[in-house]
């Protein structure tokens, strides 16, 4: 019973809302739009991005490793090209990708010099922006004031409803390149008022890479090695689209799809990306290595950490939940290819650092789970690393805050929900709108003076 009000909240909701598994089977209900394989249910088509994670050969799922294209591209080759190139274009792979992803094609080198420059130059936020929306109503969570400005920024554009090309155009290009400076001006109204810790706020350098912008508010004194700055682009290159079926990029088409401008479109899908099912994984991931840090003796010891990650699947240590956060994922089977590309380029900086030991650690994790899980669960179902195994540890090889592992994923994430959002409006053409079948029968209504 709630203190201020004689209602049995616990009892209400449960009972209120609780719907018997027997009505899903019973009407053909594909729970969490999967079918009862574990693939999704096919609810579009799209030029953008394709993930690849299994066969399906004779109406059976066969499972496959792992593949991800961007308009076609495989992100392998646009992440390894980029080691080919200038040393001054080295740092804008995001930005090449995200123009992929938002024109269909990608640019030559003109225009990948003046998409970048666009981006350095638009960073600063209109009017009062900062002062009303970020200043003077701190979040404790960056996630909920990345859509709470996003939603602000509506107030600032005079044609917000009018959906055109180039207005859609010049509304993403705006936001992707805004983001990142609301996600540090967030962070940082955050530690000072929850946390008691100084406000450090520095002038936009124009000019610099997303990765390089990001790195350079971060840092008390603004400084960052060329190799720092490359591997945080790589993470947002690897994090710029994952396909349409993910749940805050579905989230985005299903809100574009009424009609809606593209501020509210956006923030929806920020706030699906926050949660923990999603983009809020990896500090699940990272809370994980640590709890494993700490009651492993030798985390070089392969026999010790499959001791205790055994106590994990067996829900007797960690969480209770009986996972291995980091390993499986809804569409990759045999191996992930963000997580691949993470691991190689993480791996290459942690050599000889501090970092060393805790980079064997994962490796550890990643090669012996299959196994356990099969061994504990009784599960032949294939499971490989996915890409939070590294995310986490990569920014915190970089120095970032756990505070801002999910927020990144967003700053990157935006050049996706744009493209998904532009092929919704010009291809998509009807509201999203599934059924749902009630199982409540009619009842006679009850006068009040009657009810028990």
């Amino acid at each position: 019973m709630s203190e201020k009000y004689p209602i049995d909240y616990n009892g209400r909701f449960y009972d209120a809302n609780a719907i018997d598994k027997k009505y899903f089977d019973k009407y053909g209900v594909k729970r969490g739009l999967r079918n009862s394989d574990g693939t999704g249910v096919m609810a579009g088509v799209t030029k953008i991005c394709n993930v690849h994670g299994y066969v399906i050969d004779d109406g059976e799922k066969t499972s496959d490793y792992g593949k991800l294209t961007y308009r076609g591209y495989s992100i392998k080759d646009l992440i390894e090209a980029k080691d080919k190139c200038p040393v001054e274009n080295q740092c804008r792979g995001f930005e090449e990708v995200a123009y992929l992803l938002l024109m269909g094609e990608l640019p030559n080198d003109k225009q990948l010099s003046e998409f970048s420059q666009t981006l350095s130059e638009r960073r600063l936020l209109p009017g009062f922006l900062f002062e009303d929306t970020i200043l003077k109503s701190p979040s404790k969570n960056v996630m909920n004031k990345l859509a709470s400005t996003i939603l602000m920024l509506y107030s600032f554009d005079e044609n917000a409803d009018i959906i055109s090309a180039e207005h859609e155009i010049e509304t993403a290009i705006d936001i992707i390149s805004r983001l990142p400076n609301i996600m540090i001006s967030a962070y940082q109204v955050m530690r000072k008022h929850f946390f008691g810790e100084s406000m450090i706020m520095h002038p936009i350098i124009v000019g610099q890479s997303t990765s390089e912008f990001i790195l350079s508010m971060l840092r008390n004194d603004r400084k960052f090695t060329h190799d720092e700055a490359r591997l945080l682009d790589i993470m947002l290159m690897l994090h710029a689209d994952h396909g349409g079926g993910n749940n805050s990029t579905f989230t985005c088409r299903v809100m574009t799809s009424s009609g809606t401008d593209p501020y509210s479109a956006y923030a929806a899908a920020i706030g699906s990306l926050k949660g923990p099912k999603h983009g809020g994984a990896n500090k699940k991931v990272t809370g994980m290595h640590k709890d494993i840090i700490k009651h492993v003796k030798n985390i070089r010891d392969e026999g010790e950490v499959a001791d205790y990650l055994t106590k994990i699947l067996k829900k007797e240590a960690y969480d209770g939940s009986g996972l291995v956060y980091g390993m499986g994922h809804a569409v990759y089977t045999l191996s992930d290819p963000r997580a691949e590309i993470v691991k190689k380029y993480a791996g290459k900086m942690a050599m000889g650092t501090e970092f060393e030991d805790n980079f064997k650690l994962l490796e550890i994790i990643e090669r012996i789970t299959p196994e356990l899980f099969a061994k504990v669960k009784g599960s032949d179902k294939a499971i490989c690393a996915n890409i939070d195994m590294y995310s986490g540890f990569v920014y915190e090889m970089l120095g970032i805050p756990q505070d801002l592992f999910t927020p990144l994923f967003a700053v990157a994430r935006m050049a996706g929900w744009c493209a998904h959002r532009f092929e919704e409006i010009v291809a998509g053409g009807r509201i999203i709108r599934p059924a749902y079948k009630s199982v409540f029968k009619d009842r006679e209504y009850v006068p009040l003076k009657d009810r028990k």
